[in-house]
């Protein structure tokens, strides 16, 4: 049995933003997610997410979360130890191991946990935690431990007498407990300290029985306490991807300014030319151009499909597509193969099917277009009418001329020419010419 407590109480006074500190962006997801997914692997049976300032907001954003969270509120905030005093009531009757992590700290692996789990299990221990030597361990609580790994105390930096403080094995902050003796020495925690808190470090010393694993990768165990570390954090999350997909076989014209989210997949030979950003979802297609300056969000994108700066979010695009430069495919837009795209376009909720041609400076929203519809320049569907959202409906082969508004709810039947200029109100049926505008006066002689 696994139970996982997650510390996500703290103001974040030195982030200063309105938003909590373990809700502040990573990446494309919070801390507190980040922190989450990574005991995934797990499979622990209770999370608990200890909360208190800001706490309705902290529940309100991971109440849907799969791992279906506990929530416990710590009030007021009166240290580590306190927090995890917080759990004595709903894990009364729990018998397994607790993991201690903090919201704070995003960028710990899934293998490192599990390395952590085994040592502790295989070692017997009341507590292991994660442990790392830093060349300037100022502001991190010191380990104390034998040659055999065997943990005597930990001592918080304010704490340290001078020598204490030449120690560089710092405490990482991340515990995994045999809950059924933290249970005993939990409520025997005293606040005689520098900061007049309860101190979870000092259960290692009355448990007596503790070990520690160290971490290699020091940036795993990086905590956030300020807008510069966060951007120390997503810088690095940053590069670990790119250097992920650059392995995979997708080449980065100017690696470092663009960013990516976990969730993007990318195919073979994809080519991202620079200032290209991929956030929440998305699936970039074999033999891609993406770029540069476009902004993909959870969208699907196939095949041999070119992108120039661009906007795209959670719209769908088929096989051997162009789009751009400055279009704008909104949500819904679903594109079938051998597409064309252009300068100036917007696409929202449509589909749009194969061998279609929308080149230039047009809006078709709310509409379904059969095959090789050739849009021209200037052409708007009028879905809008002040009240209700209705469709237009454009058959294969059709010639839609430049400056048309098509006004929806409406019907264009296949084969059909919509001559330039023209604002069509009533279907039309197959294979018509369809005209709608007054007829060209020419006074000559004008000015004389």
């Amino acid at each position: 049995m696994l139970a996982v407590a997650v510390l996500a109480a703290g103001k974040g006074t030195r982030m200063k933003s309105s938003l909590p500190k373990v809700l502040q962006p990573l990446a494309g997801a919070t801390l507190l997610e980040r922190v989450i997914k990574c005991t995934n692997s797990l499979e622990p049976n209770r999370l608990l997410l200890i909360v208190g300032h800001q706490a309705e907001r902290v529940q309100q954003q991971l109440q849907a979360h799969p791992g279906k969270p506990e929530f416990v509120i710590q009030q007021p905030q009166n240290g580590t130890g306190h927090a995890i005093q917080q759990l004595l009531e709903p894990l009364s009757d729990f018998k397994g191991d607790l993991l201690v992590l903090n919201g704070d700290v995003p960028l710990l692996r899934a293998e490192t946990l599990e390395k952590l789990l085994q040592l502790h299990r295989n070692s017997g221990s009341s507590v292991s935690l994660l442990a790392a030597h830093l060349e300037n361990p100022k502001g991190y609580g010191r380990v104390f431990s034998n040659e055999n790994g065997r943990v005597d105390q930990i001592i918080e930096d304010r704490d340290c007498d001078e020598s204490q403080r030449l120690n560089t094995l710092i405490n990482a902050g991340i515990y995994c407990f045999k809950w059924t003796e933290l249970q005993k020495v939990l409520p025997k925690l005293k606040s005689d300290n520098d900061q007049g808190e309860l101190y979870l470090t000092d259960t290692v010393k009355l448990l007596g029985n503790a070990t520690h694993l160290e971490v290699n990768d020091i940036s795993e165990i990086t905590g956030i306490n300020d807008r510069c570390q966060l951007a120390e954090c997503e810088s690095y999350l940053q590069k670990r991807l790119r250097e992920h997909w650059l392995k995979e076989g997708v080449s980065f014209i100017d690696p470092t300014s663009c960013t990516i989210s976990e969730e993007t997949r990318f195919g073979k030979d994809v080519v991202v030319e620079p200032q290209c950003h991929f956030r929440g979802e998305c699936s970039i297609g074999n033999f891609s151009k993406i770029g540069p300056g476009s902004v993909i969000t959870n969208s699907s994108i196939g095949e041999n499909v070119s992108v120039l700066m661009s906007v795209i979010n959670g719209a769908t695009i088929g096989d051997n597509c162009s789009v751009g430069p400055f279009a704008h495919l909104r949500p819904e837009a679903i594109i079938a193969a051998e597409v064309r795209i252009g300068n100036f376009v917007e696409i929202k909720k449509s589909k749009i099917a194969t061998g279609c041609k929308i080149n230039h400076l047009s809006y078709i929203g709310d509409a379904i277009l059969g095959s090789n519809v050739n849009i021209g320049a200037g052409t708007i569907t009028a879905n809008y009418d002040g009240k209700t959202k209705h469709i237009s409906l454009i058959g294969n082969q059709c010639k839609i001329g430049a400056n048309t508004v098509l006004v929806a709810p409406i019907e264009i039947g296949n084969n059909v020419v919509v001559g330039a200029g023209s604002t069509i109100t009533k279907d039309v049926p197959d294979g018509s010419l369809a005209i709608a505008r007054s007829r060209q006066y020419t006074k000559e002689d004008y000015h004389d």
